[in-house]
């Protein structure tokens, strides 16, 4: 596992969950703020507004707020679920502080038809977003069976977006309760945007 540098600047660390999500400990989100944390970075893991029925403008305003309590030499943002799509959104509206962003990793964004199923998240689909040009170095990390995804999240969003993919087996939508607490995988790329995310099998 990638161990921080002594004496290295720490990186700085927001952490977006998706929807119906409470931050609960078992979650690889919540392992991964206390892990960072223990190597002494910077990291920012907020309760979003009412999660089970989130308004996107609601919570862009807080993703901006968030992205300004950034410091350090690099800022990372992890998005799951719908903040991943979260993403796409603040990307196509040029947020204001998306520029200070080093790096992301999209884990798991929902598809549009899915997120259009649901009234408490169809406003979150990203129909009609120009996407062509994402402001920070992106990865983009799913399931082969996520239910929440059913048409591919490389077919959606990897191919289309040119966005580098790995696409692990039988990692559902990569929450609880498809196993995933701790991530070790994902704990090393933050520290090495080169590495390559695993499953956690």
């Amino acid at each position: 596992m990638t161990k921080d540098t002594p004496g290295e600047t720490r990186r700085s660390f927001l952490i977006l969950h998706g929807w119906q999500n409470r931050r609960p400990a078992g979650h690889w989100q919540h392992w991964l703020a206390g892990r960072l944390a223990e190597r002494g970075q910077h990291v920012v893991y907020p309760q979003l507004p009412d999660p089970d029925t989130p308004d996107p403008e609601v919570w862009l305003t807080e993703f901006a707020r968030h992205l300004g309590e950034l410091d350090g030499t690099e800022r990372v943002v992890l998005a799951h679920s719908a903040s991943a799509v979260l993403w796409l959104h603040a990307a196509a509206r040029a947020l204001p502080g998306l520029d200070t962003v080093d790096r992301v990793l999209l884990v798991a964004p929902p598809s549009p038809a899915v997120l259009a199923g649901h009234p408490e998240i169809a406003a979150f689909t990203p129909a009609g977003l120009d996407l062509r040009t994402l402001p920070a170095p992106t990865r983009l990390v799913a399931g082969d069976n996520d239910p929440y995804c059913p048409e591919g999240a490389d077919t959606l969003y990897g191919t289309p977006l040119s966005l580098p993919t790995e696409i692990l087996p039988g990692a559902g939508h990569l929450d609880l309760n498809a196993g995933y607490g701790p991530w070790p995988s994902v704990l090393d790329w933050c520290f090495d945007g080169s590495a390559r995310v695993t499953g956690t099998g």
